[in-house]
C-alpha cells in the first residue's frame, strides 16, 4: 500500500465510521438521507437521472435494492463492512486510473481483476467440473501468489478472485495475502467444506475477503453433482458465516438439468434467509476431456434464464440478493471480459489464460510478468479482437463464436493447458458450435427486440486502427 493509499484509507475510515454507524441505527429511515448527503457531496458528478432514481429507492421501503442495502447493514459485521467499502472504494478509485493510464501507456488489455488457482488440489470430484480432472499436485506456492498480487496492484488491479481446486486448502496463505494487501478485495471461490468457526473469525477481522459458495440447487440436485453431503456442508457453512456477520453469496452453475431448480422463488428465497447477498451464476461451459455436452441449457433455457435476470434483478417484485450472469449480462460490460481487458485467468501450474474456461495459453508466470504475458501474442488477439460480437448475447469467443477461438489459438501458436489432458481447440471448438448455431437465433431477436444499456466504459482497444 502506497503511503497516499494509506492516507486515503484513513481518512475514509475517519468517515465512515460514524455514517455506519448513524445508519446502522436506523437503517430504513436513514438510507435516504445518505443518498441526499452523497448527493450534495458528489457536486453532480454522479447523472442526474441516476441520483434520482437512487433518491427514490432509498425512498420506497419496498424497492428490492433499498432491502438489500438494509440487510447489508444489518447482517454484516460493522467493522468488516467498512473495511470492505476502503478497500473497493479505493481500489475502485484508484485501481480504475491507473488501469486506464497503464492500457494507453502499454497499448495492451489490463485488467481490473485477475483470478487465480492457489491450487488443483479439491476434495470433491464435479460431475461436468473441468477443475476435478487437474493434477492434484499442481500448485502456486506463497512467493508466486504474493508476486501476482504486488505486480497486478503496479498495473491497477484491485480485485482478486480464487479458485481451484478448492481455494481453501491454502487458507493460512490465503489469509496472510490478504492481511497484507489490505488495500485489494479477494472473492473466494469455495465448495465451503473447509469453512469452520475459526477461519469466519478471521475473516470477519480482517475484512477484505468474501466467500462465493458453490450451490446447484437443494439438497438433491446439489449432490448429484457434488457428491453426498455437500449440500449439508454448504449450508452449515452460511450458518457459520451468518452468525460470524461475514459477507458472502453463492456461486451456480446452471446446466440443462439445473436450471428450473436454481432459478426458482423457493431456492432464492431460502438463500438470502440464509444470509447470501449475492448470487453469480455461470452458464456450463463444455471444456475437458469428461465435459457433458448434454447438460448445456438449452436455446429456451438460455432465454428463459435472461428475462429471468432482469426480472429478479427488478427494483419492483425482485428479490433482495444481487445476481449476475457472466454470460447473459454480456450487454452491461460490452461483451466478453477475458483475455485481460477485465480479467484473465492464472491456473495452478501458473499457465496464464484468457478466461477460467479457456485453457489455452502463450505464457506462464514462471518465464513471463503478467505485463509480458498481455503483451504476448494469445492476449493481443483478444485486445485487438474484443468484442467478438456486436450482439453482446453472444460474447464468447468459444461458446456461441467457436470459429473466432479456434483461429486465435491457431493463429498465436497457444498451447492447451488442460491438466489432466491436452485438449486440441479443434475438439472443444465442435462441442460448441452446434450450440452456437441454435443460440443464434434466439440471441438475435432477443437483441432486436429490447433496449440495451450503454456502458460509459467498453475498455476496448485505445484506437480503431490497432484492430
Amino acid at each position: 500500500m502506497t503511503f497516499k493509499e494509506s492516507l486515503q484509507r484513513a481518512g475514509g475510515g475517519l468517515v465512515l465510521r460514524p455514517l455506519l454507524r448513524f445508519i446502522e441505527k436506523k437503517p430504513e429511515q436513514n438510507l435516504p438521507k445518505l443518498v441526499r448527503l452523497v448527493d450534495r457531496l458528489a457536486g453532480g458528478a454522479f447523472p442526474a437521472k441516476t441520483m434520482q432514481s437512487f433518491r427514490a429507492g432509498a425512498a420506497d421501503a419496498e424497492n428490492t435494492w433499498k432491502q438489500l442495502a438494509v440487510s447489508i447493514v444489518r447482517d454484516v459485521d460493522r467493522a468488516a463492512l467498512r473495511k470492505l467499502l476502503l478497500s473497493l472504494g479505493f481500489g475502485i478509485l484508484n485501481g480504475t486510473r491507473l488501469v486506464r493510464k497503464n492500457r494507453e501507456k502499454y497499448h495492451c488489455n489490463i485488467p481490473f481483476q485477475i483470478l487465480f488457482d492457489p491450487t488443483s488440489a479439491c476434495n470433491l470430484h464435479c460431475k461436468g467440473c473441468w477443475a476435478g480432472e487437474y493434477h492434484k499436485h499442481e500448485s502456486l506456492n506463497r512467493e508466486e501468489m504474493e508476486s501476482i498480487v504486488c505486480q497486478g496492484h503496479a498495473l491497477g488491479t484491485r480485485v482478486y478472485m480464487l479458485t481451484g481446486g478448492e481455494p481453501l486448502i491454502r487458507k493460512k496463505d490465503i489469509l496472510a495475502i490478504a492481511a497484507k494487501h489490505r488495500e485489494s478485495t479477494f472473492l473466494i471461490y469455495t465448495n465451503a467444506t473447509l469453512i469452520d468457526r475459526e477461519l469466519a473469525v478471521a475473516v470477519r477481522k480482517l475484512g477484505n475477503i468474501a466467500f462465493a459458495i458453490s450451490l446447484e440447487g437443494w439438497e438433491e440436485s446439489n449432490d448429484a453433482r457434488r457428491g453426498n453431503g455437500a449440500y449439508a456442508r454448504s449450508v452449515e457453512a452460511m450458518r457459520l458465516l451468518k452468525e460470524e456477520r461475514c459477507l458472502f453469496g453463492i456461486s451456480v452453475c446452471y446446466t440443462r438439468e439445473n436450471l428450473r431448480t436454481v432459478t426458482s422463488p423457493e431456492f432464492l428465497d431460502d438463500v438470502v434467509a440464509r444470509g447470501a447477498k449475492f448470487g453469480f451464476y455461470f452458464h456450463y461451459m463444455p471444456v475437458g476431456k469428461n465435459a457433458s455436452p448434454e447438460l448445456i441449457p438449452t436455446p429456451d433455457q438460455r432465454e428463459e434464464m435472461y428475462h429471468w435476470l432482469r426480472k429478479t434483478r427488478a427494483s419492483k417484485g425482485g428479490k433482495p440478493i444481487f445476481i449476475m450472469d457472466f454470460q447473459n449480462d454480456g450487454e452491461y460490460v460490452g461483451g466478453c471480459i477475458g483475455g485481460g481487458r477485465n480479467y484473465f485467468h492464472i491456473n495452478s501450474a501458473g499457465d496464464m489464460e484468457p478466461c477460467v474456461f479457456i485453457h489455452y495459453s502463450d505464457s506462464n508466470i514462471r518465464r513471463h510478468t503478467l505485463l509480458e504475458a498481455l503483451q504476448r501474442p494469445l492476449f493481443q488477439a483478444y485486445y485487438k479482437g474484443q468484442p467478438f460480437n456486436d450482439n453482446h448475447l453472444r460474447p464468447c469467443p468459444m461458446l456461441e463464436n467457436p470459429q473466432l477461438l479456434k483461429g486465435m489459438v491457431h493463429d498465436t501458436g497457444a498451447k492447451s493447458t488442460e491438466l489432466a489432458a491436452p485438449e486440441p481447440v479443434e475438439e472443444l471448438c465442435a462441442r460448441c458450435k452446434r450450440y452456437a448455431q441454435a443460440w443464434e437465433g434466439s440471441a438475435e431477436k432477443i437483441w432486436e427486440a429490447c433496449p440495451h444499456p450503454k456502458p460509459k466504459t467498453q475498455y476496448y482497444r485505445d484506437s480503431a486502427t490497432e484492430k
